[in-house]
């Protein structure tokens, strides 16, 4: 500050004083007010001097202790709510574990109740054979495998989130897939013949684990194997020329193979018969039946279509000399929920419930296990090629997610359809009658591989066209 000659206004007092200029604000102040206004400002300091050490006070503790920080708080919070969520998940994967584990050995435990059932059975009517005995050694030790080893369930780790969860994997799978539109042929597409490259009007179908096709060539009167990748195929059963003979077959339409002792049951349609070959040798199991398709079930029941007395019925393993049980159908041609109208293709889910192609009633029926009539889940809009129609369906498989693949023959393709829907989906095929790679020609069997790729028997074009699924 500088102190000023002349008298001039204090800027406090206003009154004409010997005044001192504040270079901070460029005011004149008297002597008196000039020691009030630094007084003013020296608190002023205080103030300031005592908020930056209230500061670095808090700078301090904070440094001492960081946990106090709100984010650090913020992250504790998180923390603790992540770890609940955790173990609220581990606890529900748990239970799912224990519930499925459960699950796959009562369903072991009802496959061995089962099979003592049968071993009674035998003692008890003094009736079995080396292939009953075949049978009941092959079943014994798959039952064994599948208890020893649960490869049904299995823990998955789902490294895509921050915080790894696993998923429990169950063997039904409900995921939707795509498939390929445009198929490539891997049997026949050769021309109709008799050649081993050739197929003439085949019809039922079947795919081991191997992904060898085994396919009733049903004008050739044979069942022919190609290999995977085969060129061409190998006659496995019939090949005699059409007859009744025992190493002969006539128009045979659909057939079972058991992998484990390389025997085949073939529904000798023309002969009227269900016939079993091992090897070389053959046994007529059921005699008088106008087989149409057949299947088995996993306790090792066989079930047939009649499609002359519109029926399926059941037999147990080794019980084939009896008329059966009757499982859907009986009671005479027509288009009841408790009749069937010339069944064709049948397919029977874990639970023993029956689905059948109900031909001329073009609709899929499927009957529980000690129905008294069926339900229409597929079709009975009468013929047509709308997605609530079907026309003759053929071929039948039904998925683990309960979804229902049917050949459309009439309208060549192949239908999916989820039950209790009004509609199903084109599946594949559906692009009218033809030869090309997207195109089907009067479709019959159908079945999956272990990949699951689907494989149709394109009947009018004698071959086997395989649709891969797309991952």
């Amino acid at each position: 500050m500088a102190m000023a000659n002349d008298k001039t206004l204090c800027f406090t007092c206003n009154e004409d004083k010997i005044t001192y200029s504040c270079k901070g604000c460029s005011k004149e102040f008297c002597i008196t007010d000039l020691t009030e206004h630094r007084q003013l400002l020296v608190n002023e300091l205080h103030h300031i001097t005592n908020e930056y050490n209230e500061f670095k006070q808090t700078m301090n503790e904070q440094k001492q202790n960081p946990q106090n920080n709100l984010l650090i708080e913020q992250i504790n919070q998180w923390e603790i709510e992540s770890i609940e969520k955790i173990q609220q998940k581990a606890q529900e994967y748990r239970e799912l574990v224990i519930a499925s584990t459960q699950t796959y050995i009562n369903d072991i435990e009802t496959k061995f109740k089962d099979l003592n059932e049968q071993i009674k059975q035998m003692q008890k009517e003094n009736e079995f054979n080396e292939i009953s005995l075949n049978y009941l050694t092959n079943q014994s030790i798959e039952i064994t495998q599948e208890l020893n080893n649960p490869s049904k369930i299995s823990v998955k780790e789902d490294l895509q989130s921050f915080i790894n969860e696993v998923l429990i994997i169950s063997s039904k799978k409900s995921k939707i897939n795509k498939w390929k539109q445009n198929a490539i042929t891997v049997a026949g597409g050769n021309g109709k013949g008799q050649q081993l490259n050739q197929l003439n009007y085949p019809f039922g179908i079947f795919i081991d684990e191997n992904k060898n096709v085994f396919i009733a060539d049903c004008t050739n009167h044979r069942i022919v194997k190609w290999e995977h990748n085969a060129k061409q195929g190998q006659i496995i059963a019939g090949g005699n020329k059409q007859g009744n003979r025992m190493n002969q077959l006539n128009y045979p339409t659909g057939m079972i193979v058991n992998q484990q002792n390389h025997s085949i049951i073939i529904a000798d349609l023309a002969n009227s018969r269900v016939i079993q070959w091992i090897n070389l040798n053959q046994q007529i199991l059921i005699r008088n039946i106008d087989c149409y398709a057949l299947t088995m079930d996993k306790h090792g029941f066989l079930y047939v279509s009649d499609y002359k007395k519109n029926e399926v019925r059941r037999w147990k393993m080794g019980e084939y000399n009896n008329e059966g049980v009757i499982v859907a159908g009986g009671n005479g041609q027509g288009s009841g929920l408790n009749q069937l109208n010339y069944p064709t293709f049948i397919f029977v889910d874990e639970e023993q419930s029956v689905y059948v192609s109900d031909c001329f009633n073009h609709r899929v029926m499927k009957w529980r296990k000690d129905a008294k009539e069926g339900t229409i889940v597929g079709g009975g809009n009468g013929k047509g090629e709308n997605l609530n129609q079907l026309s003759s369906p053929e071929g039948i498989v039904v998925d683990d997610s309960s979804q229902i693949y049917v050949a459309d023959s009439g309208n060549h393709r192949i239908m999916r359809w989820c039950e209790g829907k009004e509609e199903g989906e084109i599946f594949v095929g559906g692009n009218g009658a033809g030869n090309q790679s997207n195109q089907l020609n009067g479709p019959t069997g159908l079945c999956f591989d272990v990949e699951g790729n689907l494989y149709v028997v394109d009947f009018e074009n004698d071959r086997i066209q395989k649709f891969k699924i797309v991952l």
